[in-house]
């Protein structure tokens, strides 16, 4: 390697508290900043905060690298900033995207002073439950087939084994928050630390983003104390529900012994030392909201059949026709910018489920770039919400559904963080199996293309400050997507298409425990979706909505998935460390995390062959010594040997299997 690419890869800064002191300064507070430099190298360095720029002085030396620091002024809004390095009469730029001889700004740094995000959410295993798929605690409270006709289909209760079939947003298995409180130990076992539900407010479908009412959660997910009699009459015509499902979703006894279930639900989870966060879906509500009520449901008295109906400016209307979501007309587009009542009413609903009796932990906002009809409404009202939100609760946290650059809401005062596709779940799909997130399309080009991979990492990131990045959600799988496992497979297609059983065939378990290697060692909150830990299969929605294997699941995948878990906790420098890439070549990755107290190594070889590799771990601070193995997986299984490798010259030897991952640690 030449000096001068020595000098290249030596330099490192990041936004973590290792590199700026505090890393969460408040407007006008002094702020201290830090460079890493390859020792004792002749060269000036400068940090550029906005329009300024401060000369940086030589702090210490640490036996491998120089540092130099520079104090601030922290501005009163966001702002920008880089590094430039001279150099034998050279001037190199230093920002997210590493080392260079031209500025590229979209890669800078970026400073948001006064922002505080929950120090829980940083790094911490979420696990997300589609609650009718999980368990069945409560067969009372089971949904009963022909109980009500919902968009021309037939609610019908299925056997917890049957397949996903035509009509799955009005096929319902019998999932509920009682079978999760049953199972909360479990999930506890596992290593979650925070519980996400997808929607349980008062719905008629199974997936429940389309609300009846924002203040109660569904009696089919809670508690069906008086039933309303055996009555099964059901209404062939479209949006009429039946007698039994009106005396069962709006007995007030029942909805108040659902809210009451789930005080109970969130005193068990905090008990057991877990967080809860609900879903919130404000963009839009369901048809059958008593604000719209198109089946007549609460004696019609919505906005679809009443014009001078109290609710009528909660909507967007053109004539007698309301818009819906994306034109999904049981979804109406809910009306913020005519409508004070309602911009008021769900800032409400934010706080109340975040404060006592509830005290849930923090919302998950569906579509939440989508929120009004204009950029304004959408950052007026986010930013009301952030506020209500943080005044109830000031420990909670708000991340949002997001495609594409979040950077204008992650200001300290709107998004906490996001829903992590761009920058986590499409890269790392793409590059273990060449298949979209959808397994709709192929690119086989990309699996294995590690130029590809970090390039759109370190694109995608660099939208993100650290405090989003280390609370990102980081999901292989979620309810909108295929499962991971059925992508190894490296096959396109839908359920409909080529049927569910097709979803499991040809799967490669050993992509799949890379994949999780990589999610639990990556910086952000590793977000296991329910089932994948038990090696559920399935294509995009809804074959992505199975029901948990309970009794059938890969008892290895879970026990990797405890191992990593028990690790994360013996390294806390995972949830918010530093993370540099230390050597990539075709079909293999591999990158430190690191502090100064701990230290980790992890590689991926996701070629079909054994590679021989040599890592500079220097760049992460290793010294020479030894490393310890934490965990390899690969040839279907895998282990903890506690075996030793030897690091020389700041290099790190290693032998890798096809399609496998290792952990080491110091």
């Amino acid at each position: 390697m030449s000096l001068r690419g020595i000098i290249k890869e030596a330099i490192f800064s990041d936004e973590t508290k290792q590199y700026v002191t505090p890393y969460n300064p408040t407007a006008g507070e002094a702020v201290q900043f830090k460079i890493r430099i390859a020792a004792n190298i002749d060269c000036e360095a400068c940090l550029h905060l906005g329009e300024e720029q401060y000369k940086m002085q030589f702090a210490y030396n640490n036996g491998i690298f120089d540092y130099y620091t520079v104090t601030a002024q922290t501005p009163t809004e966001p702002t920008r900033y880089f590094y430039t390095i001279e150099y034998e009469g050279t001037q190199f730029f230093y920002n997210k995207r590493g080392l260079w001889e031209n500025l590229v700004e979209h890669y800078n740094f970026r400073l948001v002073p006064g922002i505080s995000t929950p120090d829980w959410a940083k790094g911490a295993i979420m696990y997300q439950i589609f609650v009718d798929r999980f368990h069945n605690g409560d067969p009372t409270n089971d949904v009963v087939s022909h109980e009500y006709s919902y968009l021309k289909i037939t609610a019908k209760a299925l056997p917890w084994e049957k397949e996903i079939t035509v009509g799955d947003f009005c096929n319902f298995y019998g999932g509920d928050l009682q079978g999760i409180m049953d199972k909360m130990e479990y999930l506890q076992d596992l290593g979650v630390e925070v519980i996400y539900l997808n929607p349980i407010f008062v719905s008629p479908s199974s997936h429940k983003y389309d609300a009846q009412d924002y203040d109660y959660v569904d009696p089919h997910f809670g508690k069906i104390v008086e039933d309303g009699g055996d009555i099964l009459r059901f209404e062939k015509v479209d949006n009429k529900f039946a007698t039994r499902y009106q005396k069962r979703t709006t007995s007030q006894a029942n909805l108040d012994a659902s809210n009451a279930l789930m005080v109970d639900f969130i005193k068990k989870a905090h008990s057991l030392g877990m967080k809860v966060i609900l879903d919130g879906v404000f963009n839009h509500c369901g048809c059958y909201h008593k604000w719209m009520d198109k089946a007549g449901f609460y004696n019609q008295s919505g906005a679809f059949h009443v014009k001078d109906s109290p609710y009528r400016d909660y909507f967007v209307w053109d004539g007698d026709q309301y818009s819906g979501w994306w034109d999904n007309l049981n979804h109406p587009k809910l009306n913020f910018e005519d409508s004070q009542e309602l911009f008021d009413y769900i800032l409400e609903v934010g706080k109340k489920w975040v404060s006592p009796p509830y005290n849930a932990d923090g919302w998950r906002l569906d579509v939440a770039a989508d929120l009004g009809r204009s950029p304004e409404m959408n950052h007026k009202f986010w930013q009301a919400f952030h506020h209500a939100v943080k005044t109830a609760n000031p420990n909670a946290i708000i991340l949002a559904e997001h495609y594409g650059d979040p950077s204008h809401w992650l200001n300290g005062k709107e998004w906490d963080t996001i829903m992590n596709y761009d920058a986590f779940m499409e890269p790392i799909t793409w590059f273990l199996t060449g298949v979209s997130k959808h397994s709709e399309e192929a690119r086989h080009h990309l699996k294995g293309d590690a130029t590809a991979f970090e390039g759109a990492m370190r694109h995608h990131m660099s939208y993100l400050n650290v405090h989003a990045l280390q609370t990102a959600m980081n999901q292989l799988s979620n309810h909108d997507h295929s499962r991971f496992l059925t992508r190894t497979n490296g096959n396109i297609g839908r359920w409909h298409t080529v049927g569910s059983h097709a979803a499991g065939v040809g799967v490669n378990k050993n992509i799949m425990m890379s994949a999780i290697v990589f999610q639990m060692t990556w910086p952000g909150a590793p977000t296991i979706y329910y089932g994948d830990e038990a090696g559920l299969v399935g294509w995009t929605d809804p074959d992505n909505r199975r029901t948990f294997p309970w009794g059938r699941e890969d008892v290895m995948l879970t026990d990797l998935h405890k191992t990593l878990a028990r690790m994360r906790k013996n390294f806390p420098m995972l949830r918010a460390g530093s993370v540099e890439f230390l050597y990539n070549e075709y079909g293999l990755i591999s990158y430190g995390r690191w502090n100064e107290n701990q230290k980790i190594v992890v590689a991926i070889n996701n070629k079909d062959r054994q590679t021989e590799v040599s890592i500079p771990v220097w760049k992460a601070e290793i010294p020479d010594g030894q490393l310890t193995v934490l965990v390899a997986t690969g040839s279907d299984t895998f282990h903890e040997p506690g075996t030793s490798h030897n690091v020389k010259g700041g290099e790190l030897k290693l032998s890798m299997p096809p399609y496998s991952s290792i952990i080491l640690g110091v």
